[in-house]
């Protein structure tokens, strides 16, 4: 089980750290992933981790302002928002794939367990 927290409103060019906490089964074994849904739009990829290498992946758009990062210890995983932008408005969704095929971590296909989502708000 999967459970997101830390959305909120932010002004424009603010910060937030979203969390996703993992129950029944550890991330460090899976390539854990962030999504996100704007209002009319469909839910699109923001930034992944993978569980072999910790090696890290994002949407072009949040390349520079975002940062995905996991801690074992707590099970759990982080994205780090600064720069954010009124198009960042969206619902969060963290996901786990059970090692995922690289050329498909952008996938939401990809993951198989999924938090409930958490609501980020940019004004302006």
């Amino acid at each position: 089980q999967l459970q997101a927290f830390g959305g909120g409103t932010v002004q424009a060019g603010g910060s937030l750290r979203l969390s996703c906490a993992a129950s029944g089964r550890t991330v460090s074994r899976y390539d854990m992933g962030w999504f996100r849904q704007g209002p009319g739009k469909e839910r699109e990829f923001v930034a992944a981790v993978r569980w072999s290498s910790g090696n890290t992946y994002y949407t072009d758009s949040v390349k520079g302002r975002f940062t995905i990062s996991r801690d074992n210890t707590k099970n759990t995983v982080y994205l780090q928002m600064a720069g954010l932008e009124l198009e960042d408005t969206a619902v969060y969704y963290c996901a786990a794939a059970p090692r995922a095929i690289l050329s498909t971590i952008r996938l939401p296909s990809s993951y198989d367990s999924w938090g409930q989502g958490t609501q980020v708000t940019v004004s302006s």
